[in-house]
């Protein structure tokens, strides 16, 4: 897919191949090896290009943080939708979260990277806000009252992001798990989750 962004470099494409090539490369080697200059060798462009589309390192590291956030925040209201009842919806969205991470290797450490943490940047901000509101109206749907569902909350996406982790980890591939199966395996978990902290708050 890469490849096929850069040979459309000239029709204004770089933007979205840096962007790719800054997921792959962040999850193979992680943030702390992520380089601007790397991302533009393997798009297939000079050192200089990037900078037509980001001010800096930083700028990218945004829209790469952004992208995901936004990604996240779709395949999480997918999963919930078609559950009526709010605490399918809620399991099924830690599913969801469990999934794009594992077929994207970025999860949550790329949207809250601690280099973005003090950014100004609006956009980035707005697309956390509406990953995060959308994953805790979900929790208020099921829990009795605010401060459970936003305990409720961190604790879903902790286990669902362990899952992901496990699996890319290659810990659950010595059992021959598949992701669909650890999907399935964090929607269980959640709804235990569920109904113990839900049913202990009630």
């Amino acid at each position: 897919m890469i490849l096929d962004m850069v040979r459309r470099y000239h029709h204004g494409e770089l933007r979205a191949a840096m962007i790719r090539g800054s997921l792959e490369l962040i999850a193979e080697q992680g943030m702390q090896r992520f380089s601007v200059a790397e991302v533009a060798r393997r798009v297939g462009v000079s050192t200089a290009a990037p900078y037509r589309h980001f001010a800096d390192r930083e700028g990218l590291l945004a829209a790469v943080a952004r992208t995901v956030a936004e990604e996240l925040a779709d395949q999480v209201r997918a999963a919930a939708e078609g559950h009526a009842d709010p605490a399918d919806r809620l399991a099924a969205a830690a599913g969801g979260y469990t999934r794009h991470t594992i077929e994207s290797r970025a999860g949550l450490p790329v949207v809250f990277a601690a280099e973005l943490h003090h950014s100004q940047r609006e956009d980035l901000h707005e697309s956390k806000r509406t990953l995060m509101d959308g994953f805790l109206e979900l929790a208020l749907a099921a829990a009795p009252d605010p401060p459970t569902a936003l305990e409720l909350m961190e604790q879903l996406l902790a286990q669902a992001h362990g899952y992901a982790t496990l699996h890319l980890d290659g810990v659950f591939g010595q059992h021959g798990y598949d992701v669909d199966l650890v999907v399935r395996k964090s929607v269980d978990a959640a709804r235990i989750v569920i109904a113990g902290r839900c049913g202990a708050a009630a």
